[in-house]
C-alpha cells in the first residue's frame, strides 16, 4: 500500500529510463489499484509489463470492495500476485482461497504470482518443508498441468520480508528445490522444470546476483527494494 497515482507513474518512467535495453528478463511492476489505469498508460509499448496486487476469486457480483479479473483485464493487467503473505497473515486467506483466485486468474488469462513460504517460529521448528508442502499443494489444487506451468511460484520466507535478513544462497536453493520437487509430484517433471519459482525476502541490489544464479531460483518478487526506480532498477541488472 504505497504511492499515490503521481507518485507510481514517476517510479514507472524512472524504471523505463534505467531499463529500457534489458531484453534478457521479464519485467512486471504491480503498483495499486488505484494507479493501474494510469500506470497502463505509463508503460505502454515499453518492456514493463503490468500486475495487481489481488483479485477476488468471484466474479462480478455482491462482494462490496473487491476486484474482479475482468476488471483488472480493462487496464491490460498481465499478471497477478495471490496468497502474499501480508494477505495471509492479516486478511486471513487461506491455501483453499488462494486455489480459488488461481483458478480465476487462469480463467481470465491472467499469470498468478502464487506466494508461500514460512513463519519464524515455523523455520526455527523445523517444519518449513511441512509448510511448504501443505501451501503449494493446497495453492495449486485444482490446476491442470497447462495451467500450472503459466503459474509463477513466488516463495517468500516470512521472518525475511522487510526485516533487512535474507535467507542464506543454501537456505533459498534447498526451499526452491523442494518446491519443484513438489511439483514434480503434483504434476510432472516437464511442468516442474518449465515453471517459474522466484525468491522474494529482502531482494536487494547487493544480493540479488547471487541469489538469481541458484539452479532452483528463477527470478524475484522485490517489495521494498521496487519502492525507488535506481534500487529496483540494480536489480534487475544485476540478475542478468
Amino acid at each position: 500500500m504505497n504511492k499515490t497515482v503521481a507518485e507510481a507513474i514517476d517510479l514507472v518512467k524512472g524504471c523505463k529510463r534505467e531499463l529500457a535495453n534489458v531484453k534478457e528478463v521479464d519485467i512486471v511492476v504491480c503498483p495499486p489499484f488505484t494507479a493501474l489505469g494510469e500506470v497502463s498508460k505509463a508503460v505502454l509499448n515499453s518492456n514493463i509489463r503490468l500486475g495487481a496486487q489481488n483479485m477476488s476469486e468471484h466474479n462480478y457480483g455482491a462482494y462490496t470492495g473487491e476486484i474482479a479479473a475482468g476488471m483488472l483485464k480493462e487496464f491490460s493487467v498481465r499478471y497477478v500476485i495471490l496468497g502474499h503473505s501480508e494477505r495471509r497473515q492479516f486478511y486471513s486467506e487461506t491455501d483453499q482461497i488462494v486455489a480459488k483466485k488461481a483458478l480465476a486468474a487462469h480463467k481470465a488469462s491472467l499469470k498468478p504470482i502464487v506466494c508461500v513460504g514460512e513463519k519464524l517460529a515455523e523455520r526455527e521448528g523445523d517444519l518449513t518443508e511441512k509448510v511448504l508442502q501443505t501451501q503449494v499443494t493446497g495453492s495449486l489444487a485444482g490446476l491442470t498441468k497447462e495451467q500450472a506451468e503459466e503459474t509463477i511460484i513466488a516463495y517468500e520466507p516470512v521472518w525475511a520480508i522487510g526485516t533487512g535478513k535474507t535467507a542464506t544462497p543454501a537456505q533459498a536453493q534447498e526451499a526452491h528445490r523442494f518446491i519443484r520437487h513438489l511439483i514434480v509430484k503434483m504434476f510432472d517433471e516437464t511442468v516442474a522444470r518449465r515453471v517459474r519459482i522466484q525468491y522474494g525476502g529482502s531482494v536487494k541490489p547487493g544480493n540479488a546476483r547471487e541469489l538469481m544464479s541458484l539452479p532452483d531460483v528463477d527470478g524475484a518478487l522485490v517489495g521494498g527494494a521496487s519502492l525507488e526506480d535506481r534500487g529496483f532498477a540494480d536489480i534487475i541488472k544485476n540478475s542478468i
